[in-house]
């Protein structure tokens, strides 16, 4: 009688869990650029774009490339490099345990051969959503992979960039990954080779500081938030208030930093036109 009890108030507990998880056609989401609340399924099918003003929400990296790439074509490399927690920080092994399992990767960076308009690429896209992309051993061994890989066979790189600057749970480890990357730029533009990237929101900190505006081409996403140090940390050491477009996407192109701002529904057209211009660079 306990056990046919134990039994019915246990299958009735999965049936509660399950109804309890929303379909993508009753969860909303409130566009953080207008206010406006959309079902999850309608802003997807929009590629994380309100239809009503055209904010850009911040997208998982596995979604971007498919985004950007070639249906079928991504191929990832350096999939097996891991965080060693060279410093031991209290916690820092637990936690990127956990978002790990959460989101099915091994760090802030995928990175990975594909084609864009039937081009070959190598590509990195880093991921907000695994410790606000911040760039520790793990980013920068995979990028610097990423560019030695491309030197080797004579291919371009774009690399989505994201980021709220270095690991401080790596200390100086973090920082090393600036010059180390940098270096791996450097050389693969010795060899004659195209490099873009592609600003997102936000690019901030060590990331901005090196890598991130090294590209031969830059582009950027409609509002991204792109800088090194914070607001409040500037307005702070200058003593003035800056303008409420400072360290955004449109401030960049306005001043030279950026060659051009594309909407995400346009970004992989922008893409194949750029590297078809410059498909025999370096060959």
């Amino acid at each position: 009688m306990i056990i046919d009890l134990f039994e019915k108030t246990r299958k009735s507990s999965q049936y509660i869990q399950k109804q309890k998880k929303p379909s993508a056609e009753h969860v909303t989401i409130t566009c953080k650029g207008c206010g406006k609340e959309w079902t999850a399924q309608q802003y997807g099918k929009n590629s994380y774009v309100c239809p009503n003003c055209g904010a850009h929400g911040r997208i998982r990296c596995r979604t971007r490339l498919k985004l950007t790439l070639d249906a079928g074509s991504f191929q990832e490399l350096f999939a097996d490099i891991k965080t060693a927690d060279p410093l031991n920080f209290p916690g820092y092994a637990e936690k990127i345990a956990k978002l790990r399992e959460k989101s099915g990767q091994e760090d802030a960076v995928v990175t990975g051969t594909g084609t864009i308009g039937g081009i070959p690429v190598c590509i990195g896209v880093m991921d907000s959503y695994f410790m606000m992309a911040s760039m520790g051993s793990v980013v920068g061994e995979k990028l610097t992979c990423l560019f030695e890989y491309a030197g080797k066979h004579k291919m371009p790189v774009v690399l989505f960039t994201c980021s709220g600057g270095a690991r401080m749970q790596e200390g100086m480890f973090s920082l090393m990954q600036m010059a180390k990357v940098s270096g791996a730029v450097a050389k693969h533009a010795q060899a004659g080779l195209l490099y873009i990237t592609v600003l997102t929101d936000p690019t901030t900190g060590g990331v901005t500081a090196s890598f991130a505006m090294l590209g031969d081409i830059i582009l950027s996403e409609p509002g991204a938030t792109v800088g090194f140090a914070g607001r409040r940390v500037i307005e702070g050491t200058i003593g003035e208030t800056l303008p409420d477009t400072f360290q955004s996407a449109e401030f960049l192109l306005e001043h030279g930093f950026c060659d051009q701002i594309v909407p995400r529904s346009r970004m992989k057209y922008v893409l194949t036109q750029l590297l078809r211009l410059h498909q025999n660079k370096g060959r």
